[in-house]
């Protein structure tokens, strides 16, 4: 575990602990199988990044409520819920290093948890009474599906360009953590311009988180990564450091890469030979100072807060989007 991890995790340990309090209390299903499902892609080693987010910027804009442990579990569920989907669409086999949900429990179970995880958060936020925040969670969840829909559409497309990748995980990813970041001002009725630097900061945050775990992709093992290492690229999905080796990579090394695109059988030599094209032709590197660049956008967000330990805490996230290694 990295210094960095270690120090933020000693400083959240105790809101960690109060969001999985929280999230085991608000699921409330009254089915069994719903809560055995959504179990099993809720308890399974998730990072509770999102819901952090949301209770660290509430405590930054001074919030004196106690609802904020409870609306944090909306963007856990919201975020399982698109995991649960997803899964099904992409034909994953593992994720976070256990069978998928859809494999366990049959394809029908799986995509109607998911519905339900995505009721549920609306069912939360609407008990704030606050029309905005209803109206954020809802543009949230139209934004994921409508992101996941264009990637689809997409799917194996050698020409995908770079807008449309930003486009793709703007909508999947960084919509959520955006969404935490400025609930969490309106919560605390902070005022219009801390709303948007937190917004600002969501946002960014979300895509350099994105694209350090694109990354991850090609830099870990299956067991460090939870899932098949090289499945987006088996899946057809192309990320920035493909995109991006595609427009720069030779003839040889260029048909290499389309070879391996949707290609369910690709074999290990096959995808070090794609790791390797990635990293000569610079995809890897300009994917990670793409990241980069965000990070330091994301702390240039939080400028119009003073100094304090939550700020601190929220800097320290954004360093840890890049440089975690799980």
């Amino acid at each position: 575990m990295s210094e960095l991890k270690k120090k933020i995790l000693h400083a959240v340990n105790n809101d960690l602990e109060a969001i999985e309090v929280a999230l085991v209390e608000n699921l409330t299903p009254h089915v069994d199988l719903v809560r055995e499902v959504a179990g099993h892609i809720l308890f399974s080693g998730g990072k509770r990044l999102r819901p952090l987010l949301m209770v660290i910027a509430a405590r930054l804009c001074d919030y004196r409520g106690d609802y904020d442990k409870t609306f944090s579990t909306i963007f856990e569920y919201l975020h399982a819920a698109t995991l649960l989907h997803d899964d099904l669409v992409d034909g994953a086999t593992t994720r976070r290093g256990r069978g998928v949900a859809n494999t366990v429990y049959g394809s029908s179970a799986a995509v109607l948890t998911g519905d339900f995880l995505l009721a549920r958060g609306l069912s939360i936020a609407a008990a704030t009474g606050i029309p905005e925040v209803i109206s954020v969670i809802a543009g949230i969840t139209e934004d994921m599906s409508q992101g996941e829909i264009f990637q689809l559409a997409r799917k194996g497309a050698p020409d995908l360009t770079e807008l449309e990748y930003m486009k793709i995980i703007r909508c999947k990813t960084a919509v959520l953590f955006q969404g935490a970041c400025r609930i969490s001002a309106l919560l605390a009725e902070a005022a219009p311009e801390k709303q948007e630097a937190l917004s600002g900061y969501g946002h960014h945050l979300g895509m350099a988180f994105q694209m350090a775990d694109d990354l991850l992709d090609y830099t870990l093992d299956s067991r460090k990564l939870g899932k098949t290492v090289g499945a987006d690229l088996r899946e057809g999905k192309l990320t920035l450091p493909v995109i991006h080796a595609l427009r720069h990579a030779n003839t040889t090394d260029r048909k290499a890469i389309l070879e391996s695109i949707e290609n369910p059988d690709l074999t290990d030599p096959a995808f070090k030979n794609v790791i390797r094209i990635l990293t000569e032709s610079g995809g890897i590197e300009y994917t990670r100072e793409n990241a980069q660049r965000h990070v330091g956008s994301a702390k240039d967000s939080l400028e119009p807060f003073p100094d304090s330990e939550n700020k601190r805490i929220l800097l320290d996230l954004a360093d840890y989007a890049l440089t975690r290694s799980t």
